[in-house]
């Protein structure tokens, strides 16, 4: 299904880009996304893990101060113990302009016409400008590069910040500590030093403020908040803001929590509208005072100003003049029906003045953007009425003339988002293309050229930086698959009259210097072993061309076969690509011993118009025909891809294709299924934004909504919501099928899962459901997140036979020397909370037959009858929190072997030698509990387990109890046990434990 509300182009890419999981049962093989113990493809690297995911700061929101001479920037800090995000404001210095000859910066290359004849590109080379990132700056000159620091250190956290245009001040969004409501806070900005003052709260809102946006004369601020539209009435600030407290206070106070509805929509995303809505204020900045409603009920009635986006563009401008501003409103009267949002301008000084409309569409209008002459009004514009996912068009409002134009019609291909030039007549704006987020620039005045700049990647959220004696340059966050955001700048140089590789209205290229100006998580990207991702392109449907990518495993070898991950992505006018995503990583799905294969199949964006409506009213065929044939080419082209061992994963859209699949195809050993659609007509009546349903259900060639009682009297063939039911084919399920949904989904009703595990429970299918009461859309909370990517991890690998599940063949040809071989690792996963009951109770977990694991680290010597595994949730574990360690024997012979141990599954220490040595290599000394278990092993009752050949029976140890960690450091952990029938002693893997303070 799709993301959110008319929301940004850039995203809808990014709703399937956002699911990844790992396994969390302990590894028996030493190899998984929580471990070290794999040297990677790359000497020295390892496999990333969901610990490490979490460790990188996430980088966005880059602002350039108006000197050119600092980027502030956003950094979230995620905590797993406190299940915490943090976003801090941070800045660093801009990079020196590239020395001539080496790609030089001139932002009016692009002008002259005498370089679109004859100049040559001189190719970029980013090594330029770091040469010269060591050079001392002067008061407008470069500062030294890579030298990030953090400005605010509030504990809640800072976001949205932005600096004045008189370049003196900071303006940035926190929480009250008096009153813990979100403000807009103002502190003095050193230019010199490039630091801040001391922070001053502006506004005293009872209703919060959020999204500051400076007038250009620096005098006042636009910002958004939530109020009650009857409150809008009152002639004065002052009394509204009093109304607004009134009935906040009454609704807290009253014990009755109901809601009636009379009309739609009452619910979106993920959370109930009540009686508040969002409206657009201003503040003077001298003072907080002065503030004014600029969208009361009597202007917008009950709408919402700005509209609901998801990270999308801005939805309220500044005109040049400081005297006028614009926002995004849609005023129909069914909100929940409609996309058909508009811009409107409205003068401030005007006491008498009221909202002009400017756009006309009848679909989705948005993202208003002055020029810097004042001459035009920018805009992104869709034609299509109802259409969330139409073409996304760059229009021009002459503000003199009042009348439109489309500036790029000939252009095929979405604006995600756009910038103007401060001071020349030029746009430059994102689009995504066959798998990347591209940048491409536009003259106004040179009518509907396009230049395209290189780069591989997705780049997002442009700015323009003011360079002394240059002029200006883009600043921008830039991602790959197998890099997290960073903030880079891109110097121009000169054109080059060329064609494009992929659109043909791109007549000429920039050449582009890059540097990257932010590197918070350099040091731990240096460690991570992150395969590079391979593109293929092979005939879907109907003969079109479909483009799908490949991503092999850590320590990959092509001799070998793997199991396969098939990814399946949202929207589903979404698309897989070249970027990064901290909810569904490709890499580290990848990391867990997996083929990754993801393939972008009609509907998706990137590829033209015509690609993207190939979705529409045709859910289940021509998409899942382009599936199922890349699929295909990539298990003919990647030999080393094991086509029994193979699992289907999709969310959103994807999931509704999971389901699909399901009952449509045996092929796959295991399906997960995470908020996907199960019964359309069901959806229908549950979702929100019924503009999509209506538009993605309706019959082909019909202008009226597609709505299931107009469609009930009529044939199958004739009804989209029957004819693209998984519900109608349910019988046909037999793969083993995860159902993942949360209570806070409203896009796609919590409902749907439920109807979906019921079904499959009923039809005996292999099922398990995965439900969370706290989420939405998407699982957002850091320790929610660690639980998905465990459970739908371990799902994955019980049905593929991977990992913990794949069987072990008993060893008739290792000496006995090497048996207690150490082999250096990390921490690897812990059992989830989801995980079999046997592995709860430490009685022997399930391994189906598979091939044998070569490169085990605790394999036995040659007659020994198991082997030891163990592993850890967290590498890294703060001093006096529970460090757990979880243990698997794994019988490794052709009979059953006797376990005994204490009852429970927490007590491995009756069961073990544990042995933990610090950085030094010195034993840890035991605690008094510790000596005690040690010195009853064999007096503890027992209970005696009998572990079946090829199967592994899993206990916890918890070494705080045990050992005197109590210090920070490094510490290595290795267990013993006995082999009664050999006599030797069979030595675990050896894994790395951080402790820090």
């Amino acid at each position: 299904m799709k993301k959110c509300a008319i929301r940004a182009g850039l995203l809808a890419a990014a709703v399937a880009g956002v699911w990844g999981w790992t396994c969390g049962r302990v590894w028996a093989q030493g190899f998984g996304p929580d471990s070290d113990s794999l040297s990677g493809g790359t000497t020295g690297k390892r496999p990333m893990t969901f610990a490490d995911l979490q460790r990188m700061k996430r980088v966005s929101d880059p602002q350039v101060s108006p000197s050119g001479r600092w980027v502030m920037f956003s950094a979230m800090d995620v905590d797993l113990e406190k299940n915490t995000k943090v976003n801090h404001l941070w800045v660093v210095p801009m990079a020196a302009v590239p020395a001539d000859g080496q790609g030089k910066a001139d932002s009016s290359a692009a002008l002259r016409n005498d370089n679109l004849k004859n100049g040559s590109e001189r190719q970029a080379d980013s090594s330029a400008a770091l040469r010269n990132e060591n050079k001392k700056g002067g008061p407008d000159g470069p500062v030294k590069s890579r030298a990030e620091r953090q400005l605010t250190f509030w504990k809640e956290g800072e976001s949205g910040g932005r600096f004045s245009p008189d370049g003196k001040q900071v303006a940035f969004v926190a929480t009250d500590s008096a009153t813990g409501l979100s403000q807009i806070f103002l502190a003095a900005w050193d230019d010199a030093a490039g630091t801040l003052g001391t922070p001053k709260r502006l506004t005293g809102v009872s209703t919060e403020a959020d999204g500051a946006v400076w007038s250009p004369n620096s005098q006042r601020i636009l910002f958004v908040s939530r109020v009650y539209p009857e409150c809008s009435d009152e002639a004065s600030w002052m009394d509204e803001d009093l109304c607004n407290k009134k009935k906040d206070d009454r609704a807290a106070a009253n014990p009755v929590k109901a809601q009636v509805f009379e009309h739609l929509m009452y619910r979106h995303w993920n959370s109930y509208l009540g009686p508040k809505r969002s409206h657009v204020l201003v503040v003077s900045a001298a003072d907080g005072n002065a503030v004014r409603d600029l969208t009361p009920r009597g202007d917008i009635g009950d709408a919402e100003a700005p509209t609901f986006t998801l990270g999308g563009p801005v939805g309220y401008a500044w005109a040049p003049g400081s005297e006028e501003i614009a926002y995004v409103t849609n005023v129909d009267l069914v909100p929940a029906a409609s996309t058909n949002n508009d811009v409107f301008t409205l003068l401030l000084d005007d006491a008498g003045a009221r909202p002009r409309k400017v756009s006309a569409s009848m679909g989705s209008d948005d993202a208003p953007a002055y020029s810097p002459d004042g001459k035009y009004l920018a805009f992104r514009s869709q034609a299509r009425a109802a259409y969330e996912s139409d073409r996304f068009r760059l229009m021009l409002f002459d503000r003199l003339a009042g009348t439109t134009k489309e500036l790029l019609p000939k252009l095929d291909r979405w604006v995600d988002e756009f910038v103007w030039n401060p001071v020349n007549p030029e746009i430059c704006f994102t689009s995504a293309d066959h798998g990347e987020e591209r940048i491409f620039c536009t003259y106004p005045n040179l009518g509907d050229s396009l230049f395209a700049l290189p780069g591989k990647g997705e780049y997002g959220e442009l700015q323009f930086a003011a360079l002394k004696d240059v002029g200006y340059e883009l600043v921008a966050t830039k991602m790959t698959v197998e890099s997290p955001a960073a903030v880079v700048a891109l110097f121009r140089g000169d054109v080059k009259a060329s064609a494009d590789r992929d659109i043909p209205s791109v007549s000429n290229q920039i050449a582009t210097t890059e540097v990257r100006l932010t590197h918070l998580n350099d040091d731990l990207e240096q460690h991570l072993d992150l395969p590079k991702m391979t593109s293929f392109t092979f005939s879907g449907a109907e003969g079109a061309p479909v483009q799908g990518f490949m991503i092999p495993p850590p320590k990959f070898d092509a001799a070998k076969k793997y199991p396969l991950k098939f990814l399946i992505h949202g929207g589903p006018q979404g698309a897989w690509g070249d970027a990064w995503s901290y909810r569904w990583n490709a890499e580290l799905m990848a990391a867990s011993g997996y083929v990754v294969v993801m393939v972008n199949p009609r509907g998706s964006t990137g590829y033209g118009q015509a690609f993207v409506d190939g979705v529409n009213g045709d859910w289940g065929g021509k998409p899942y025909v382009d599936l199922m044939k890349g699929l295909d080419f990539a298990e003919s082209k990647f030999a080393f891809i094991d086509k029994t061992r193979e699992c289907a994963l999709g969310a959103s859209y994807g999931g509704f294709m999971a389901n699909w699949i399901l009952t449509h195809t045996d092929r796959f050993a295991c399906i997960v299924t995470h908020d996907g659609m199960f019964n359309p007509e069901s959806a229908y009546g549950t979702t929100e934004e019924l503009w999509f349903n209506e538009w993605e259900f309706r019959r082909p060639g019909e202008v009226a909504p597609g709505q299931p009682w107009r469609y009930a009297a009529g044939p199958v063939a004739n009804d989209p919501f029957r004819r693209w039911s998984p519900m109608l084919a349910i019988q046909s399920a037999k793969t083993p099928t995860l159902v993942v949904h949360s209570q806070r989904d409203y896009r796609l009703d919590v409902s749907e899962g439920f109807q979906l595990f019921t079904a499959l429970q009923r039809l005996n299918v292999p099922s398990k459901m995965l439900y969370f009461p706290d989420e939405g859309h998407w699982v957002l909370k850091p320790q929610n997140s660690k639980l998905w990517y465990e459970t739908v991890g371990d799902w994955c690998d019980k049905w593929t036979k991977t990992n913990l599940y794949a069987a072990v063949a008993p060893s008739t040809t290792t000496p006995a020397s090497k048996a207690g071989t150490k082999v250096k690792g990390a921490a690897h996963p812990a059992a989830p909370v989801a995980a079999s009951p046997a592995a709860a109770t430490a009685s022997p977990v399930g391994v189906p037959a598979g091939p044998s694991v070569e490169d085990s680290s605790q394999r036995a010597g040659g007659s020994e009858d198991f082997t030891v595994a163990i592993g850890a949730p967290q590498d890294e574990v703060k001093v006096g929190s529970d460090a757990r360690v979880t243990i698997a024997l794994r019988n490794v012979s052709d009979h059953q072997v006797a376990f005994a141990h204490r009852p429970g599954a927490n007590n491995a220490e009756f069961s073990y030698r544990i042995e933990v040595k610090d950085a030094a290599g010195r034993a840890v000394g035991l605690t008094a509990y510790g000596r005690e278990a040690l010195q009853h092993q064999e007096e503890e009752s027992r209970t005696v387990e009998f572990v079946q050949p090829g199967k592994a029976a899993v206990q916890t140890a918890h070494l705080e109890k045990l050992v005197n960690i109590n210090r920070p450091g490094r510490y290595t952990v290795q267990v013993f046990r006995k082999d009664a029938k050999s006599g030797a002693v069979v030595r675990s893997n050896e894994l790395t434990l951080n402790v820090v303070p």
